[in-house]
């Protein structure tokens, strides 16, 4: 048997106000009939337009909280797309767990859980506001090293503008000996060791720069460069490299005297 329903007449407006949202909102909400099944036959098609009006309302409502959520932190949520993928790519070539291990590790350290479509975002601004994002990017960078610190401002946009982020773990090779250079390296954050074929190990570490040597000779690596820690490098390419200096030849004689000064210490070993 169905409930009784209460008499409310005589009673004050804001309980029947009360009482009469309380049946809206449970046939609403609930996506029933509520407390008292209905009777005569419009009665019946009330109740069946307010369950499908409720359940309209209701997919809605958790459509847009489900949207609200993502959307607080969609660049997380692009990172851990990006990542399933990743994932089901190593498990469909079945890599080695230590493999994977290190990607995982690279994917962390290069991306730190957030991912950014960085350079459709600076392709979208104007010169000034792009220089001006990359310079503070930058800024460690620069305040580290001092070929950058005493140089021209001009040509230290114009250098930072064409550089390319790249992370390293321990262990990897930047650069191997013998092979064709197409890059330079400014070392942002970490320690990198320079092998010489007297197995003689030159550390550097934040604020210097390595890989010149080839790029002003146009010939092969003459010593290979590897990452002993997790490195946060700039790479410039050899015709950023050769564009910038063409600009700025004081800046060439400064890259070219460390380059003699290497080539001679690997001479002399």
């Amino acid at each position: 048997p169905s409930a009784p329903v209460p008499c409310l007449q005589n009673d004050s407006w804001g309980k029947q106000y009360s009482h009469a949202l309380f049946k809206a909102m449970s046939h609403m909400l609930c996506i029933g009939y509520g407390q008292q099944a209905p009777e005569g036959m419009t009665d019946v098609w009330l109740t069946m337009l307010s369950m499908i009006v409720g359940a309209t309302c209701y997919a809605m409502f958790i459509g847009h909280a489900t949207a609200l959520i993502q959307s607080l932190d969609s660049s997380r949520r692009q990172y851990q797309e990006k990542y399933k993928q990743v994932e089901q790519y190593m498990s469909f070539h079945k890599l080695p767990g230590d493999t994977r291990q290190r990607i995982h590790e690279y994917y962390e350290h290069r991306y730190q859980g957030k991912m950014f479509d960085e350079e459709n975002i600076l392709g979208e601004l104007s010169e000034p506001l792009k220089e001006e994002i990359i310079n503070f990017n930058c800024r460690n960078l620069v305040a580290n090293m001092p070929l950058f610190a005493n140089a021209d401002p001009n040509f230290v946009t114009a250098m930072l503008t064409k550089l390319r982020f790249e992370v390293f773990q321990p262990g990897d090779f930047i650069i191997r000996e013998g092979t064709v250079g197409k890059k330079m390296y400014f070392i942002q954050h970490g320690v990198v060791s320079i092998l010489t074929k007297g197995n003689k190990e030159t550390k550097l570490s934040d604020g210097s720069y390595f890989g010149e040597i080839c790029l002003l000779t146009r010939g092969r690596r003459t010593a290979s460069v590897r990452a002993d820690t997790y490195c946060r490098l700039y790479s410039l390419s050899v015709d950023n490299f050769n564009e910038v200096l063409e600009e700025y030849p004081m800046m060439r004689r400064a890259f070219e005297t460390v380059a003699m000064d290497r080539l001679d210490r690997i001479g002399e070993e």
